[in-house]
């Protein structure tokens, strides 16, 4: 089987690094972006299984850039996971407004996030036949 493609969308290099690193050690084929733009740069190359979104980026930020995604046809249905550092209680609500499928509070639980994705991509996948 393919392993499944995640993009990791983080513009801060540390917090980018720990969730690829993490990710890449499941054994997904980890994308990485520091900014909205070059994630829709990434997505135009290599459509992903699952987006992990840092929501409070400069420029664009990841609400902006997942109502975005939610608003065309190639990305609409790709799993969005928002990112925060910034674990408001209206934030969760915020990001699931935007089209967010479900909501990460950093610090990640390098040994929960894992798990927390592969459940978003399993109920995705068609049921077998």
């Amino acid at each position: 089987m393919t392993p499944k493609r995640i993009l990791v969308v983080d513009d801060h290099p540390v917090n980018l690094k720990l969730a690829c690193d993490v990710m890449e050690l499941e054994g997904y084929l980890v994308d990485r972006a520091p900014t909205a733009e070059a994630a829709l740069a990434c997505i135009d190359r290599h459509v992903p299984d699952l987006i992990l979104m840092d929501l409070g980026m400069p420029g664009m930020d990841g609400l902006t850039l997942t109502r975005l995604l939610r608003s065309r046809e190639a990305t609409r249905d790709i799993p969005v996971v928002a990112l925060t550092a910034f674990a408001m209680k209206r934030d969760e609500e915020k990001a699931l407004e935007a089209g967010c499928d479900a909501y990460v509070s950093k610090p990640i639980d390098t040994r929960k996030l894992p798990a927390q994705l592969a459940g978003i991509l399993a109920r995705r996948e068609p049921p077998p036949q």
